[in-house]
């Protein structure tokens, strides 16, 4: 016998039989499962697009962040702090060698260096060395060196950080006893460790232009960590 795959309806045989209510029934499971699989990889496709957008979308958003971070870091880089190695044992006892600090670079654009300040510069001889030296005298100063005593004006500095005396040697930029004004727009600087430093007494005042900024903050190692003293003549 012939199957029939006519749509089923039902009567209401209650209701007049020549108007009767009619009542559609669903496709067939059958006739559904036909229809979902004409095109079976439409939910796959769609799959693997949303899996790559998701991709796309995070590394998008990763190198956003990237480029922000290292934008900012350029500019606190150039413009704001920057780290430095203490090499050597110019400055001991203060600051010790393989010792890292923060230098300043903003703060002498806005204000002048002091007596005292410990600042990072170019070296005179070598443009590629940063030297770290504590201010002694600043423009127009009269600074000497006389039986092992700094005095700037004709005032003898009392250096507590100091382990020795100061003393000069032969061929020194200075005389024993003998001031030297500091010139405009430079700075007469010392290291701490007098014996072994290579300063103003050797090359002269250095070049205002030449600083680079101002050590502030010692942040290795960390028992040491802290703000550099300020000292003040």
């Amino acid at each position: 016998m012939e199957k029939d795959n006519t749509s089923k309806v039902s009567v209401d045989s209650v209701i007049d039989k020549e108007s009767p209510n009619v009542v559609v029934s669903s496709i067939p499971p059958v006739a559904q499962t036909q229809e979902n699989t004409k095109n079976p990889d439409k939910p796959k496709s769609g799959l693997i697009q949303s899996f790559l957008h998701s991709i796309t979308a995070f590394f998008m958003d990763f190198m956003e962040t990237i480029v922000v971070a290292l934008s900012i870091f350029v500019v606190v880089y150039l413009f704001l702090v920057q780290p430095h190695e203490v090499k050597g044992s110019s400055m001991e006892v203060s600051f010790h060698n393989n010792e890292y600090i923060l230098t300043d670079k903003i703060s002498y654009r806005f204000i002048n260096p002091d007596r005292g300040d410990v600042i990072i510069f170019k070296a005179p001889n070598n443009p590629e060395v940063d030297y770290i030296k504590r201010v002694i005298g600043l423009p127009e100063d009269k600074v000497k060196v006389e039986k092992g005593y700094v005095y700037v004006n004709d005032q003898k500095l009392t250096e507590n950080y100091l382990r020795e005396k100061t003393y000069l040697y032969p061929g020194s930029f200075m005389g024993e006893g003998v001031n030297i004004t500091v010139p405009k727009d430079h700075l007469f600087v010392m290291g701490d460790n007098r014996a072994h430093s290579s300063d103003s007494r050797e090359f002269g005042p250095v070049l205002r232009d030449s600083i680079i900024g101002k050590a502030f903050l010692r942040y290795w190692p960390l028992s040491e960590f802290g703000l550099v003293p300020q000292i003040k003549y």
